[in-house]
């Protein structure tokens, strides 16, 4: 008898443990409102759980500021642009068409800033548009550091303050592709908003043929070209070969040219880097001319680096703009 009661009583024990232990390991409650904005998994971010919304929504960039809030600055917009999301704690670059600004009370208001209040009505207005809330958190150190080599814009008008405050990233997946990823973060006394719309790169640029080279060249002293080359290097693209065969007819054209080759680059980077880079790019062009027979006597290269900008370097238009080689007539 007593031994079927130890036995007993050990069984219990053992129940008792397993049902300890099970409610150790349960896991968090689901602080997101819906299945559907659970969208953090072992495999990573899939789109495809976010269903697609068609409901209008206007004009870029979709959604006002909150009632008794306004712009810190004037918010900055670019026709083309790069962003990085923190999607799945991963920053994630994402590109299209983008909006930035600091969001602060409006001047004159008698109410305080409210960082519920900005939060939750910008949530709400997501959410009513199809939005899903994808990420909400504060990113890792070892996210935060590649973040600082990758990202081109950090500290400027409407920068998320990644480093001290947990940020919300939202997406309204729309059914031509177009998709729009929203972040926002704020703290006791301000926050900030980015809106991206996806959209490709349109190439705005053409190429410029002999007869305007020539033309410029006669009327201004010199021709401003944007020759392709890949990216942070002074390898030439196939149109930029092409560029250059241009050049090589005005200079076959006539034999007493000769010619400045000077590079110039956009802002990105540290100076140091693209004074060498522009430099690299003026050479590149000269050897590629000599070797399709030009006199190199005839050819000086320059590099200017980010010297001298023709455009603004606040837009990737303007940045295409300044990555360019003038001609400059001796």
């Amino acid at each position: 008898m007593k031994k079927s009661v130890l036995i007993i009583f050990v069984t219990g024990l053992i129940l008792i443990s397993c049902k300890k232990n099970t409610e150790t390991v349960k896991p968090a409650e689901n602080s997101k409102d819906s299945i559907t904005e659970a969208t953090e998994s072992k495999t990573g971010f899939d789109i495809n759980s976010v269903p697609v919304s068609d409901k209008e929504l206007g004009d870029f960039p979709f959604f006002s500021f909150p009632q008794g809030m306004e712009a810190l600055n004037t918010p900055l917009q670019r026709s083309y642009d790069q962003i990085y999301f923190p999607i799945d704690g991963v920053f994630t670059p994402i590109e299209g068409k983008s909006w930035k600004s600091y969001v602060a009370k409006s001047e004159g208001s008698n109410e305080s800033w409210s960082l519920p209040y900005f939060e939750k009505s910008y949530d709400e207005a997501i959410k009513a548009a199809g939005g899903v809330k994808i990420y909400d958190g504060k990113v890792s150190d070892n996210e935060l550091e590649k973040l600082k080599q990758q990202a081109k814009y950090l500290g400027e008008e409407g920068s998320i303050d990644y480093w001290n405050e947990p940020v919300k990233v939202y997406l309204i997946r729309r059914p031509a592709g177009d998709d729009i990823y929203i972040q926002l973060y704020g703290n006791t006394s301000s926050g900030a908003l980015q809106i991206l719309q996806k959209a490709p790169f349109k190439q705005t640029i053409t190429m410029i043929k002999s007869d305007q080279i020539q033309k410029d060249l006669d009327e201004k002293g010199k021709s401003v070209l944007h020759i392709n080359f890949d990216t942070d290097k002074a390898t030439l693209q196939p149109d930029g070969i092409e560029a250059i065969a241009e050049i090589t007819k005005v200079l076959n054209n006539n034999k007493t040219l000769k010619l400045d080759i000077n590079g110039y680059t956009d802002n990105s980077g540290n100076n140091a880097h693209n004074l060498q880079l522009s430099k690299d790019r003026a050479n590149t062009v000269l050897n590629t001319l000599v070797t399709s027979g030009i006199d190199k006597s005839r050819l000086k290269a320059n590099g200017f680096g980010a010297e001298n900008p023709i455009a603004p370097n606040t837009s990737e238009d303007g940045k295409a703009q300044n990555r360019r080689v003038e001609l400059v007539k001796k």
